[in-house]
């Protein structure tokens, strides 16, 4: 699963590290899930909808 987290940051000039403190989570973390290495609890990734106030499926995409 992909996912634009990446873009949804820029838009919001957010760094890793401050989206990481917005999310509670850590900055290695971010890097994860944006380089596809690792996929968020559903409640990770509505957490990251809500701050970017989008759907879940805008952030992330079923894809290959």
């Amino acid at each position: 699963m992909k996912n634009k987290i990446k873009v949804f940051r820029a838009m919001h000039d957010l760094t890793q590290e401050q989206l990481a403190e917005k999310l509670d989570v850590s900055r290695q973390t971010i890097i994860a899930i944006e380089s596809n290495r690792y996929l968020p609890s559903l409640g990770l990734a509505f957490k990251i909808a809500n701050l970017f106030k989008v759907k879940v499926e805008d952030v992330f995409v079923n894809g290959n």
